[in-house]
């Protein structure tokens, strides 16, 4: 097997390689609402002490968070799941209308093996969705993609005044146990 076989076999460790590339942006918050497919990233997050972490009761709860976050000089991210996302539409216009750098990552549900028919509907009109309201949205399907979208994201968020969504594909977080 040469190295360009090898590296397509090796998949990267995506939460703690994301986890780098958010602290080489310089993000200093992160919100979430607890997902399993996030989980590996919280606990690196919340083990920063770089980082600031908060746990939401609700995803638009972040969008205000991370704007306020802005105004006081930090850099935030938010961390959701795509069923969130149509929790946060409304709460969307405030960083697009005021062009405030924002950086979502969210995992998908209603695709790849899942079991819940109850996450099918939000999961196929999450992308559509935040490009309706104004936000870019990236996607990823592998760990490497992820890693480089990540990287992407932040550089637009943060540096082009940009609302960022990463789609985190469910196929790679692998099917939902239960």
């Amino acid at each position: 097997m040469n190295v360009d076989e090898l590296e397509r076999v090796v998949e990267p460790d995506w939460p703690s390689e994301v986890h780098a590339v958010l602290r080489r942006a310089d993000v200093t918050h992160v919100s979430y609402v607890p997902d399993a497919g996030h989980t590996a990233l919280i606990n690196l997050c919340t083990a920063d002490d770089d980082i600031v972490t908060n746990v939401l009761t609700t995803e638009e709860e972040g969008i205000a968070i991370a704007t306020g976050a802005w105004l006081g000089g930090k850099r935030s991210a938010i961390l959701m799941q795509s069923s969130g996302v149509g929790n946060c539409i409304n709460m969307l216009s405030l960083p697009v209308i005021a062009r405030v750098p924002l950086l979502m990552l969210v995992t998908m549900r209603g695709e790849w093996a899942e079991f819940n028919p109850w996450q099918n509907p939000m999961g196929r009109a999450t992308q559509a969705s935040l490009q309706a309201i104004g936000v870019t949205v990236l996607r990823a399907e592998t760990a490497r993609d992820l890693v480089e979208t990540v990287e992407q994201a932040t550089t637009m968020a943060y540096d082009g005044d940009q609302q960022m969504a990463v789609l985190i594909g469910q196929r790679l977080l692998g099917r939902k146990q239960w």
